[in-house]
């Protein structure tokens, strides 16, 4: 009994929904308008500067800035091979595009992890918490750049 309900209440909501005009899409366009991934990454890169000035001029020492600079960088260049292998466009359709990502963001993960292993030996006497506050403050930013996107009309 439950599933013919919740195959009644699925049908429901398709009936319901009512595909937009061209004119309501453009409408939706200009009230939402997309946010550049290069402009995120490019907000990261600036807030990844900003983590790692502030880290050395709070302790004083180089390398904690250094650090928090390595942390930010370890989630901005992953960010960016992977907006830079989303962006591009390729044939394929819907089921394409959805390995691209996921591929894409396998990718960022594994560079962001090598990055991080990495860090030790590229870092002589590396703060674990600064990088760490680094890369914390930086991966943040995807949401605040959400949540400030510039060019969103508020409706009434």
């Amino acid at each position: 009994m439950k599933n013919i309900a919740a195959e009644t209440q699925d049908e429901d909501e398709v009936e319901d929904f009512k595909p937009l005009s061209a004119q309501e899409a453009q409408a939706w366009r200009l009230r939402f308008p997309q946010v550049s991934v290069w402009r995120i990454v490019a907000v990261q890169a600036l807030v990844g500067l900003a983590v790692a000035l502030l880290a050395w001029g709070v302790t004083g020492r180089a390398v904690v800035g250094w650090s928090a600079g390595y942390g930010a960088l370890a989630v901005v260049l992953p960010a960016a091979l992977f907006a830079r292998g989303v962006a591009r466009q390729r044939p394929g359709g819907v089921g394409a595009a959805m390995v691209g990502i996921f591929g894409w963001e396998l990718v960022k993960l594994v560079l962001c992890i090598a990055m991080l292993a990495a860090a030790p030996r590229l870092i002589p006497g590396l703060s674990w918490l600064a990088l760490l506050t680094g890369l914390i403050v930086v991966m943040k930013t995807y949401w605040i750049a959400l949540l400030v996107r510039s060019g969103v009309q508020k409706t009434d």
